[in-house]
């Protein structure tokens, strides 16, 4: 091994070729993970590390416990009083169903937006208000309601009949394909959608005319699945059989089926029947064809009075 003498005069083997190499190289800085965490920061949390802190308490304002479950519907105002009743189908079949099945329940006059579902109606169970009882604020659905409704302590028998599918279906599909056309589709929407659904929604008229389109191109879209065109002729005739079928069906008897209570069936035909034969809404008719439809329907129309009379308060 080459040797060399330093200042001292002593003579050390020289350094190896490729230490010397190393020595002169720059040295080149490791690259950091982006993960890593920089050590200023590490050492902080080493210090101080996170802890889970206990939730705020809730305002004293806000209440603590509901003793009454409450039905989200669209609807003109709302509150515990009978007097409150949703102008819409789908919302109001689940209000008298719960109605009949003698369950009380405060109406919260919402919109779909406020929905976990993106629509309504939703039912939000009554709560002690503890912490631990999570399960009881879960939101129910509008349709797992009358599952819900079953599971209920209650002297009720739902109706049961052959035949209730069948009719069902009926308001389901032929009735409720005539009343999305005659009310999004025709000159009804501006004249009686638009007031109930829009305007409360907001102030902006651009924001207006958005959730407008949106429901409009909802209902034609809902309809082209069951048909590549709108034929408004034939969704008018199919409804005018449904009604004339509805109302063959319950004759002279006060419920459907001669059942001695009020079913889903008559909650779901009520929900139609109410708004086209309500006064209130009468004179937003432009198109009335459906309203036609119920013409010399007098066991429709006196079943619609049995239930307002019955579970509702009439103003």
């Amino acid at each position: 091994m080459p040797r060399h003498a330093d200042a001292s005069g002593e003579v050390k083997p020289d350094a190896p070729s490729s230490t010397l190499e190393a020595l002169r190289r720059p040295s080149v800085p490791r690259r950091r993970s982006i993960f890593a965490i920089p050590a200023p920061v590490k050492q902080l949390f080493n210090r101080f590390p996170l802890a889970m802190y206990d939730a705020n308490e809730l305002p004293l304002s806000a209440p603590r416990s509901r003793e009454l479950l409450r039905l989200y519907v669209f609807a003109d105002g709302g509150g515990d009083g009978l007097e409150v009743v949703s102008f819409n189908p789908s919302c109001l079949k689940y209000q008298a169903y719960l109605r009949f099945r003698n369950i009380q329940f405060r109406v919260v006059s919402s919109s779909n937006h406020a929905s976990p579902s993106g629509s309504l109606p939703f039912l939000l169970p009554k709560s002690a208000g503890t912490s631990g009882d999570s399960q009881s604020l879960d939101p129910i659905p509008g349709n797992k309601l009358a599952k819900w409704a079953d599971g209920q302590e209650s002297k009720f028998e739902e109706p049961s009949d052959p035949r209730s599918d069948a009719y069902m279906a009926l308001v389901d599909h032929s009735i409720r394909r005539a009343w999305l056309y005659a009310l999004y589709l025709t000159s009804n929407f501006r004249s009686v959608i638009w007031p109930l659904y829009i305007l409360p929604t907001s102030s902006n008229s651009l924001v207006r005319w958005s959730i407008g389109y949106d429901l409009r191109k909802a209902a034609e879209a809902e309809l082209l699945k069951f048909s590549p065109t709108i034929d408004a002729d034939l969704l008018y005739l199919e409804a005018r059989d449904a009604f004339e079928s509805l109302d063959g069906i319950l004759g002279s008897d006060t419920w459907f089926f001669g059942a001695k209570e009020p079913g889903l069936l008559d909650a779901a035909v009520f929900a139609y029947t109410n708004f086209l034969l309500d006064p209130n809404y009468g004179s937003g008719w432009t198109d009335d064809w459906l309203v036609g439809a119920l013409e010399g329907r007098d066991g429709l129309r006196r079943h619609r009075e049995q239930i307002r009379e019955q579970y509702f308060v009439v103003s």
